[in-house]
């Protein structure tokens, strides 16, 4: 194997630390998707998590490992929304400076949040990596810290504190469903889940259009890819092409990816609401969608991550009532 890759004495290390400041979001069976496979399917409702999405776990682990000095000079990340709000958020906690860049293609709302927590906000251009190049010129010229929102040992370790939850919460948990963009949270979930259970699959989700690691892993090596606006917005934006760590743990940790249509991650979010009661973003609606749409070889029970709600309430509204007017989706009892 080669990279860098993160332990599971590391995981389990970083939910020592993060513990106290999170939540350990609940794990429930899902009778409508259960009947709908034919297996039983669970599902990890994270997008309750304090800031919304998962983020806030591998924030705060990073955060930690941070000296006094560096604590005194602030932090800075790229951020496709979630990320930036758990960091602005973790860094408030402690009284840290934080600065978080994004490109034109954030949604409003992510951007609004991030704005209520303290954080200063950079915006520009038309990709993740545009902002990540805002990031590299801030480091260089006031001397923050930077931290990335996946490649990172800190971060990945942090995120896979869902891994431990995971298995400890359903033992018998034969596939787990991840949505996939950089591949922080997968990784995470990945080295936990195949340390304690090798044999359980991971999966990751993405959609069609703009899925750079998958992109990458068929080229074999990380590749830049055009951005796209998507319902699964979160899940946009380049692994980096001096990728160190992500890359490899998913190349060699994750079983397979799978692809969504928008209209495909549109039926996830839609029964998310009216079968679950749930709502939940693009982004975490994948794996949902994935099992609706019959893409998933099945052979046991299924575990299927909500890694986030932080949708704009009018574009849900949208999505729910375009479903309802087509009559694909049943209107709700």
């Amino acid at each position: 194997m080669a990279g860098t890759f993160v332990t599971l004495t590391e995981i389990e290390a970083a939910r020592a630390v993060i513990a106290p400041h999170i939540l350990r979001t609940p794990m429930v069976s899902s009778p409508s998707l259960t009947e709908k496979t034919g297996m039983p399917v669970h599902l990890k409702l994270e997008h309750r998590q304090i800031t919304g999405a998962f983020k806030l776990r591998g924030a705060l682990n990073a955060l930690s490992r941070l000296s006094p000095d560096e604590r005194q000079r602030g932090v800075v990340t790229a951020s496709t929304g979630n990320h930036g709000r758990a960091l602005a958020y973790a860094a408030g906690l402690q009284g840290v400076r934080s600065i978080i860049c994004m490109s034109n293609l954030v949604p409003g709302n992510k951007l609004d949040e991030i704005r209520k927590l303290g954080a200063e906000i950079r915006i520009g251009g038309q990709s993740q990596d545009d902002a990540q190049q805002e990031v590299e010129k801030i480091v260089a010229q006031d001397g923050l810290i930077m931290i990335p929102p996946f490649d990172s040992p800190a971060i990945i370790a942090g995120q896979g504190t869902l891994g431990l939850e995971i298995i400890e919460d359903v033992p018998d948990v034969e596939t787990v469903l991840v949505p996939l963009s950089g591949g922080g949270l997968i990784s995470g979930i990945a080295a936990a889940v195949k340390a304690l259970k090798p044999k359980t699959r991971v999966l990751g989700i993405s959609m069609q259009n703009g899925a750079a690691m998958h992109a990458s892993l068929k080229a074999g090596h990380p590749i830049k890819v055009a951005e796209y606006a998507s319902l699964a917005d979160s899940l946009g934006g380049g692994i980096g092409l001096d990728n160190h760590v992500t890359f490899h743990m998913v190349r060699d940790l994750v079983d397979d990816v799978v692809l969504l249509t928008e209209d495909e991650i549109a039926a996830g979010i839609v029964h998310a609401y009216t079968h679950e009661r749930e709502i939940i973003e693009g982004a975490a609606a994948v794996g949902i969608g994935a099992l609706l749409a019959g893409k998933i070889r099945l052979q046991g029970p299924v575990v299927a991550l909500l890694s986030g709600r932080n949708i704009d309430m009018d574009q849900h509204r949208r999505i729910v009532a375009e479903h309802y007017a087509t009559g694909s989706v049943p209107c709700p009892a």
